[in-house]
């Protein structure tokens, strides 16, 4: 069937009910919607963590005042709904992938950016003294089933050997010792990159900090299109007119077919969903030796990811969903409970408080891509970090901010490929159905 455009609702519309709304706390400074026709340097669509990120480092490197327009509130898609895990690594391919491509030096470099990006968070963490819950370094990868722990055992000696991670397996013994005991948990890698976060807390940290240094947030600013209005771009709102020098365009999961035609057809939004217990008990926490606060996913194509947060909650989400409405949200949920009960047996009677889901964007390639669109010189964009959005949209910020300063900015081998076309795009939905099956029957049978 033609893929459905993304639901963005009226103009300013509150965040989801999500955990990360309920304890973010204030917004990040009062806002004015775009109104009447306005000038600006540079013009940025979607306040999530690109666009934030891209008007921080412009204000605060460069002293360049960006003006981000956003349809919501700050943090309002993926932003502020996905699971707060800031990780290493680019895209969905495979590293041998890679090194047949572009050779291990590359190889290397590629995976450099990724280990960037997730420091250039924890420095802004610090620098702008933003409280968002960071958790401990490292994460937990589950394999799921006996047969993934050699798989898993020969990429942990490769992360060690060509990228230098600090990467160890761990025996199921030691995991259900010292980490915690699942029903699907036949061992582990451990990894010693990246930490957990506050999402929302971060977006608005990241807004503050951005504003502080001189950036200017337009919410319930919604952008329909531009077009080229001599040596500057016409942006259109629904109750004014924003001409910009240059556009970056940092709408992710939420970029409509109908926003510009040299994005049309190029991105598939797929939906990543989250449950969030009640605070556990103690007792609870020891009936499955839950001791760790480190970020934990699975060896599964459509992973399952979750961590124990501050308050004792477990924050537990999964890949899959395809459709948003009414009722394949209430089928979602109830799947979710069900799993983590399968997972967690005695954690079964645990209630659930609360449930939301984001678009996850994807490309055609599974790669993210930076660059500039074509025919027009002046409109860039980062897009399509297929889940890893926490640190790769705040690094794509980082490097967007240096190009629109002048300066020479090489995305490497990776990054700067074109946005790819689907074949026939209208069949995107297909396409992910058929690609779920086959996936969820490796994933259990395989």
């Amino acid at each position: 069937m033609p893929i459905r455009p993304i639901d963005l609702g009226q103009p300013g519309a509150a965040h989801v009910n999500s955990y990360w709304a309920a304890t973010a706390g204030p917004p990040a400074a009062p806002t004015q919607p775009i109104e009447g026709d306005l000038e600006v340097d540079i013009a940025i669509v979607g306040g999530g963590y690109t666009g934030l990120s891209t008007a921080y480092h412009l204000a605060r490197d460069h002293g360049i005042k960006a003006h981000v327009l956003e349809a919501h509130r700050v943090g309002w898609g993926c932003s502020g709904r996905n699971g707060g895990f800031c990780s290493a690594g680019i895209g969905k391919e495979d590293y041998g992938t890679w090194i047949a491509r572009w050779g291990s030096e590359q190889t290397r470099r590629i995976y450099a950016m990724s280990r960037d990006a997730v420091e250039l968070v924890d420095s802004i963490l610090t620098r702008e003294q933003i409280d968002a819950d960071r958790t401990p370094t490292g994460g937990l990868e589950l394999a799921h089933r006996p047969n993934r722990l050699d798989e898993m055992a020969a990429r942990c000696r490769f992360l060690s050997d060509q990228f230098g991670i600090e990467a160890r397996m761990l025996g199921r013994d030691e995991l259900e010792r010292d980490y915690l005991v699942s029903r699907e948990a036949y061992g582990a890698m451990h990894v010693g990159e990246g930490f957990g976060l506050h999402a929302l807390r971060y977006a608005n940290g990241l807004a503050r900090a951005a504003i502080d240094h001189g950036a200017v947030i337009h919410e319930a600013s919604p952008v329909l299109g531009w077009e080229k209005d001599g040596d500057r771009y016409r942006v259109a709102t629904p109750r004014g007119t924003v001409r910009a020098r240059e556009i970056v365009v940092a709408t992710n999961g939420y970029t409509n077919d109908e926003l510009n035609e040299h994005l049309r057809g190029r991105l598939l939004p797929a939906l990543s969903s989250i449950i969030v217990t009640r605070p556990l008990t103690e007792a609870e926490r020891a009936s499955v030796n839950w001791q760790t606060h480190l970020k934990i996913w699975d060896s599964r194509r459509l992973v399952f990811y979750y961590r124990l947060l501050p308050d004792n909650r477990i924050l537990f989400g999964s890949r899959g969903g395809i459709e948003d409405t009414p009722e394949s949200n209430a089928e979602r949920r109830r799947w979710m409970v069900r799993r983590l009960a399968e997972m967690f047996p005695p954690l079964a009677r645990v209630d659930i408080e609360h449930f939301w889901h984001g678009w996850v964007c994807v490309s055609y390639d599974r790669n993210p891509h930076f660059g500039t669109l074509p025919y027009q010189d002046g409109v860039h964009y980062a897009l399509a970090y297929i889940g890893s959005g926490v640190a790769l949209a705040t690094y794509a910020g980082s490097l967007l901010s240096k190009r629109i300063a002048g300066e020479s900015v090489d995305y490497g081998p990776l990054l700067s490929r074109p946005l790819p076309l689907f074949p026939f795009p209208a069949f995107r939905r297909t396409y992910q159905r058929l690609a779920y099956a086959w996936y969820g029957y490796k994933d259990e049978h395989a």
